[in-house]
């Protein structure tokens, strides 16, 4: 958790710079080290606009959502959901994660969590930091480690863990050109990789 003078707010880039193919890509880290009655009532305030922007033939820009292996509460996937709640707020998330905004990997979140969408959106949109995000999850979401771990191993998993999620897998792959990507071997590889980050 971070102390409360440290608000890391709405999403932090990974390490480097970030870009996708053929697009522009968005690293957005906001960062405040005071507190600010106007963000606390506008958390869309707080987008940074020095962010950094990398242009790429013109193309609409994107803004990345943290990777799915990192782990929030010994969730692993949740910091990867706060920040795409943050962006959809925002009016910021990429019509790429549109389709699936609470589904797929988020969805599997929130029924393991036992929270619905709609409440747990609400959590994020009140809250300014991810600490703030965390105290709500520890409180509210009492599940076991064996229940996390089951989780866990599900979305790190998927793509080779059954036949339907391999041929999945297979024709994302195709379909990005990465075919000949052999280490790309479940779809949380497949996010790292289309987001340039292995």
């Amino acid at each position: 958790m971070f102390p409360p003078q440290f608000s890391f707010v709405c999403l932090r880039a990974l390490r480097g710079s970030r870009s996708r193919s053929s697009r522009k890509s968005l690293i957005f880290m906001i960062v405040s080290d005071n507190s600010d009655a106007s963000l606390e009532s506008d958390p869309r305030s707080l987008i940074d606009s020095r962010a950094t922007l990398r242009k790429n033939n013109g193309m609409e820009q994107i803004i990345y959502p943290r990777s799915a292996r990192e782990t929030f509460c010994g969730w692993v996937y949740l910091p990867r959901f706060v920040d795409k709640i943050r962006l959809h707020q925002a009016g910021k998330l990429h019509a790429d994660y549109q389709e699936n905004f609470t589904k797929g990997f988020d969805g599997a979140w929130l029924k393991a969590a036992g929270v619905s969408a709609e409440s747990f959106i609400e959590v994020v949109k009140n809250s300014i930091t991810d600490g703030q995000v965390a105290d709500w999850v520890a409180k509210n979401v009492q599940k076991t480690d064996v229940e996390k771990k089951v989780f866990n191993d599900f979305v790190l998993n998927r793509g080779r863990d059954d036949d339907a999620s391999k041929a999945r897998l297979k024709m994302r792959k195709e379909e990005a050109g990465l075919s000949h990507r052999d280490e790309i071997q479940t779809f949380v590889d497949y996010i790292d990789v289309d987001e340039k980050r292995i």
